[in-house]
């Protein structure tokens, strides 16, 4: 397994003269770290830097309009100050309301999680019909059921807002939390049929429910697929950034992540909480002020 090392403060491309490229990881928050988490994976011998907006969180309550420029400051810090040549933007509200001015804000690659989720969910599908639980903004925005119908897949989406309170509590292997995911998914699929649905895949459409992934796999119907959009994201990168996936001339076991974390405010909170989700200690992560 990679190790991760918490770079300095002067480990950017332009100052080390190093020539594996900086891939930049964007999150309203800190739950886009299973994005980070599924990148470390896939990218053994990558350089990550990660912010997440934690003072202007959560996005789901603003209007489009902020969404974007909050979004299009974070993509240019990532890249101007950072050196990122690439941008993974592992926030399901971004991906679906600030995507295009993202790309129109920042010169390099940007890749969404909810293109890959789609296109993961349309490879598992057999019947073409498909779930998305998310939150409630990522529904409202019918992202991802666009994004299904794009390739073929008719989607059934639903809110489930207290699953991400439950998951920043700790409580991703309690019951209440079991019991919480059970009424969902038995409100989904009772929808599903009511629409005449035959669902075989449920999508993941929040960055915070792949810690919740044994809970849910324990309680969708048998022979349903679940997708990860946080895995998908993370094959898409690979696919699209190419030539910074695999460790060349060392084994795996010695290759070395070199992560740099940021955050807007509760930078306690993060390096609490956000080890959780990396899966690993994020180290020290740095205040950074990003304006109005």
């Amino acid at each position: 397994m990679a190790s991760i090392e918490t770079a300095p403060k002067s480990s950017r491309a332009e100052e080390t003269g190093s020539s594996t490229p900086i891939v930049g990881v964007f999150d309203s928050g800190f739950g886009g770290l299973t994005v980070l988490r599924a990148l470390v994976a896939k990218m053994p011998i990558a350089r990550f830097a990660f912010i997440g907006d934690t003072a202007r969180l959560p996005y789901g309550s603003k209007s489009r309009r902020t969404i974007a420029r909050y979004a299009a400051q974070s993509a240019r810090f990532l890249v101007q100050e950072q050196g990122a040549e690439f941008l993974v933007i592992a926030c399901n509200t971004a991906s679906a309301l600030a995507l295009d001015a993202i790309q129109e804000a920042v010169t390099v690659p940007v890749l969404g999680v909810i293109e890959p989720g789609a296109t993961a969910a349309r490879a598992a599908s057999s019947t073409g019909d498909v779930l998305v639980i998310a939150t409630d903004a990522t529904v409202q925005s019918h992202a991802y059921a666009a994004a299904c119908r794009a390739r073929g897949l008719r989607a059934l989406e639903k809110a489930c807002p207290l699953l991400v309170p439950l998951v920043e509590e700790g409580w991703t292997d309690h019951p209440v939390t079991a019991e919480v995911i059970r009424v969902y998914l038995g409100e989904l699929n009772a929808e599903a049929a009511s629409a005449g649905l035959n669902p075989d895949t449920l999508v993941l459409g929040c960055t915070h429910y792949p810690l919740l992934r044994p809970l849910i796999e324990g309680t969708v119907p048998k022979g349903m697929r679940v997708i990860d959009s946080a895995e998908a994201a993370a094959e898409a990168a690979v696919v699209q950034f190419g030539g910074i996936s695999e460790a060349k001339n060392i084994g795996e076991e010695k290759a070395s992540v070199e992560l740099r974390c940021f955050a807007t405010d509760s930078v306690e909170k993060f390096e609490r909480l956000g080890s959780r989700f990396l899966g690993r200690p994020v180290g020290n992560v740095e205040l950074v002020d990003l304006g109005g």
